[in-house]
């Protein structure tokens, strides 16, 4: 396991250098100019072309790549902002605490929730109770986030003002991002435990089991469950990434000062290092959630044994 762990860390280097040049070669291409974005729209032109050239944006696109490329290799440096001339490094530190506990909360209650209900519906298969939570399922796999999130505040903030309708500073705080960026996953995990554990309720070593008396509790959570949780697991990993992006459009919905806003922003006014600088440190958590999904394969199944290759 230690010598895939160190493989799968090793194949991260590649993986994110290709990351970096898509991004950066999106960015290149991409309409606007950052130095006008810098001067301000009364600058002149002088003032402006002095700006390009102090950034370096008047470099071809490969010695630009190179030099990025440089500074992330060599030095770990993520660049200086445009607008704050701050480290990106730095910034993106300060803002991934509320991003972390955004995305944490949304998938712990995605997980609760989803796995639950989707035993719930497979034990009551063909069921009035799994037909509303199918259902409901499918409410919450066609909303949008900032859909889910805007009728939220409506709903608890606006309406029945219960709940605060920005800001992250307290737990109240907190529930209504968590539920706006976790009902959608939470919608996905259910279907997939629910597909799941159908199809092991059905396999001979659960009838066995229920004809040597165990009782549904011990088949339901230590028979059938532990066995479906392998493409549960996928899906939750998956999930996890995702909420990474979506937190992005919540941050924004709630007043939330985390990365997805700081990028946000960023884009608004060109600020490409802490664009890259965001992206790229979203890429390092998805690779890193891959491999604890992978991880958590062979604790939940000891039959899967990583193969060396």
């Amino acid at each position: 396991m230690f010598k895939y762990i160190s493989k799968r860390i090793l194949i991260l280097i590649p993986t994110l250098i290709g990351v970096s040049f898509i991004v950066f070669s999106l960015l290149y291409l991409s309409p606007g100019d950052a130095a006008q974005a810098v001067a301000g729209p009364e600058a002149s032109k002088a003032a402006i072309e002095a700006i390009r050239q102090n950034l370096g944006l008047n470099d071809p696109f490969l010695i630009q790549y190179g030099r990025y490329l440089k500074d992330i290799v060599l030095h770990f440096d993520l660049g200086t902002s445009y607008q704050t001339g701050r480290s990106v490094s730095i910034s993106l530190l300060q803002a991934f605490p509320n991003t972390l506990k955004l995305a944490g909360g949304s998938l712990i209650i995605a997980i609760i929730f989803g796995i639950f209900f989707g035993v719930i519906a497979a034990i009551k298969k063909n069921t009035f109770i799994d037909s509303i939570i199918t259902t409901v399922g499918m409410v919450g796999l066609a909303m949008p986030i900032f859909w889910t999130g805007l009728l939220l505040i409506i709903l608890f903030s606006t309406k029945l003002k219960v709940l605060p309708a920005s800001g992250f500073s307290s737990f109240k705080h907190m529930i209504l991002p968590w539920i706006a960026l976790g009902f959608q996953s939470s919608a996905v995990i259910m279907r997939m435990t629910r597909s799941a554990m159908l199809d092991v309720l059905d396999k001979d070593y659960i009838r066995t089991a229920y004809s040597k008396g165990l009782s549904e509790k011990v088949i339901i959570l230590i028979h059938a469950l532990k066995n479906a949780m392998i493409p549960v697991i996928t899906t939750i990993g998956l999930q996890a990434g995702g909420l990474l992006g979506g937190s992005i459009l919540t941050e924004t919905i709630f007043s939330i000062p985390g990365i997805g806003r700081l990028m946000v922003e960023s884009i608004k006014t060109r600020d490409y290092p802490m664009i890259l600088g965001g992206i790229m440190l979203i890429a390092i958590m998805y690779s890193i959630i891959s491999i604890i999904v992978d991880i958590m394969y062979g604790i939940v199944n000891p039959r899967i044994k990583v193969t060396k290759e």
